[in-house]
């Protein structure tokens, strides 16, 4: 009796629908790999909605994987895909070169056929984060997060200065050492420490160029080194609050979390939980693509997998027909089909 209880709740459609899980969440952490020199992969990001400022409201952020040194470059508004390349070119390429991966999240710049083409004839890859999961670009929100406790404490009384305080906050972040390496982002990249204040500084020998290249040499491989240490105890630490993924093939039907998906309902207490069942269609150690219907189109089909759950199958509760539609189930809680759905 309690096998056939079990069996008949793990398939019943409404409470898959409806229940919040309390385990926690699926897929172990995939760090991305390590660059072997600075500014061969890279990470982007905007921010957004800052108060105009020398004719400026948005910060496009881009940060080096290796070293961890970012860019912070002010912009009048949030760029197309068009205008992205030309800031990375202006503020990036022309002072580290051209890099060989480029991460970033699903905004329409980065997602667009330009920017596609524009790193293919680059020759670097495009890495994009997984849907409603901001952690895969997690370098760039980082630099984010501090770039604005920063300026928050710089222009609370004048909030439209941010614009003429970035060059200095850039500067105070490629010197200041950080945890990971023990080395700053500027030594990291050109082997030696700046002084902070120009009084600090003392008188230093030209090194010859085979002396400067073995000392970034060396200052590379121990900053790799430190790096696959620092991302390995990582991993074990978040892995401990994190539960092994089921294994999903091509095919499978899952549930989608509507967490991050605005829905049309009487009430968003009583909102589901979960949308679908929706077919697998391609699967990565930790994101899978879905096919969604025509009234989703606005949404990326690629997701983590924590945001989805399988959906299971039991001879005594077989699915309703309404359940074995794509987005069936979610049609109760909204009040018109199709794009109407989604806010």
């Amino acid at each position: 009796m309690a096998r056939d209880i079990h069996s008949f709740v793990l398939a019943c459609s409404v409470c898959a629908t409806g229940k919040t899980s309390n385990r926690p969440p699926d897929g172990l952490l995939q760090p991305l790999p390590v660059p072997s020199r600075p500014w061969s992969h890279i990470a982007l990001d905007f921010i957004t909605a800052l108060p105009p400022s020398q004719g400026n409201t948005v910060v496009l952020t881009v940060v080096d994987r290796f070293s961890k040194a970012a860019h912070f470059i002010p912009l009048p508004k949030l760029p197309s895909a068009k205008e992205t390349a030309a800031a990375v070119v202006d503020h990036v390429f022309r002072l580290h070169g051209l890099p060989i991966d480029v991460v970033s999240d699903r905004g329409p710049q980065f997602v667009s056929k330009f920017w596609r083409e524009f790193c293919r004839l680059l020759g670097a890859t495009v890495s994009l984060s997984s849907g409603f999961h901001p952690q895969s670009n997690g370098q760039t929100e980082r630099a984010n997060q501090d770039l604005e406790r920063v300026l928050r404490c710089l222009v609370s009384k004048n909030p439209s200065s941010w614009s003429q305080q970035l060059s200095m906050v850039e500067y105070a972040h490629i010197t200041l050492p950080i945890s990971a390496t023990g080395l700053s982002p500027f030594e990291c990249s050109v082997g030696y420490q700046p002084p902070v204040f120009p009084s600090l500084e003392s008188e230093v020998a030209v090194p010859s160029v085979h002396a400067f290249v073995q000392r970034c040499h060396r200052t590379w491989t121990r900053a790799r080194e430190t790096l696959l240490q620092v991302g390995a105890r990582t991993k074990a630490k978040a892995d401990r609050h994190r539960s092994r993924p089921p294994v999903y093939v091509v095919g499978q039907k899952v549930w989608l979390s509507t967490k991050n998906i605005p829905l049309r309902s009487v009430s968003n207490k009583l909102a589901p939980k979960f949308i679908g069942p929706f077919t697998v269609t391609k699967i990565s150690p930790v994101a899978v693509r879905l096919k969604l219907p025509p009234a989703y189109r606005r949404i990326h089909p690629a997701f983590h997998v924590s945001k989805i759950k399988p959906v299971f199958h039991s001879p005594i509760n077989p699915p309703t027909p309404e359940a074995s539609l794509g987005g069936g189930v979610l049609s109760r809680f909204m009040n018109a089909p199709s794009p109407a759905g989604l806010l």
